[in-house]
């Protein structure tokens, strides 16, 4: 046999391990590059949103959905004070005062010329300055005042007066009628009831509560003012049979509505006054 061909073939495992070794330094290489992309890539994410936020940058000219989403997530949220009052919208020392048909028409007129209007006026300005002595803000409003949209407020009182015309002599005395269509239905009656007592003593009228008209419970301002308002409409006296003390004494008129209405808001007791007697309806 040739000894050539007996000589074993030459080892493999330095090329093998060599290949090995190139094997994993690129697999190392592949997974930085990987991290580095990475990291490139969430550092570009978060230098959009910071530019998109940055007041005064792009975003404030050209504002996207991005922008405005950081933009309120960021906004501090509002610091409530353990003990701090709660914000209200209704004044709770705020009163107003309806001087009936004022700056509207001239309500009934008398043979003589007195306009109710003038009358109301009087007596509502009159209640106006004494509710205000006692430290409350007074709201002197007409007829159809835009302020009466959605009014808020401790109470709201109407003045009006009864007609002129000569009924008969029963056709005397005050009457009162309270917002049907309210949220605190108890707290309108008990105004209305206040109005009742404290008025009719300071007066001296009769309650005329059976001629309340349609005109009164369905009040227009009811339907108006907010619901939470409280507010009742009074007729202080017939402008024929009470003139004397409707134009004659005006301070005993208002000093009996600024009562009422200080009853309702001192939650004073009450005591309500006698009815007169119906007023007969006269036949044709």
């Amino acid at each position: 046999m040739d000894s050539s061909e007996s000589t074993p073939p030459a080892t493999t495992a330095e090329p093998t391990k060599s290949k090995r070794r190139r094997e994993v330094q690129a697999t190392h290489r592949q997974g930085f590059l990987f991290q580095l992309g990475l990291v490139v890539g969430v550092a570009l994410i978060l230098a959009t949103l910071f530019t998109a936020w940055t007041p005064g940058g792009p975003a404030d000219e050209f504002p996207t959905p991005v922008a405005t989403g950081l933009a309120v997530a960021m906004q501090p949220s509002p610091t409530f004070l353990p003990g701090a009052p709660t914000p209200t919208l209704r004044n709770p020392r705020l009163i107003g005062i309806v001087a009936g048909h004022w700056k509207n028409d001239s309500g009934s007129v008398c043979p003589d010329g007195l306009k109710e209007v003038d009358v109301n006026l009087q007596i509502a300005t009159l209640a106006q300055k004494l509710l205000v002595s006692e430290g409350y803000e007074v709201e002197l409003l007409h007829e159809f005042d835009p302020k009466l949209t959605d009014y808020q407020a401790a109470a709201l009182v109407s003045i009006h007066n009864d007609s002129c015309d000569f009924v008969n002599n029963e056709a005397t005395g005050f009457k009162v009628a309270s917002a049907m269509a309210t949220r605190h239905p108890e707290r309108t009656a008990r105004l209305t009831s206040c109005l009742r007592a404290r008025y009719g003593s300071a007066s001296g009228l009769p309650l005329h509560s059976t001629s309340v008209t349609p005109d009164m419970t369905s009040y227009h301002a009811f339907g108006e003012i907010n619901e939470s308002t409280p507010a009742s409409i009074i007729e202080t006296g017939f402008l024929n049979l009470d003139r004397q003390i409707l134009t004659e004494q005006p301070e005993r008129v208002a000093q009996g509505v600024a009562e009422g209405i200080l009853c309702f808001l001192r939650n004073e007791p009450i005591a309500e006054p006698t009815a007169a007697p119906p007023t007969p309806i006269p036949t044709p």
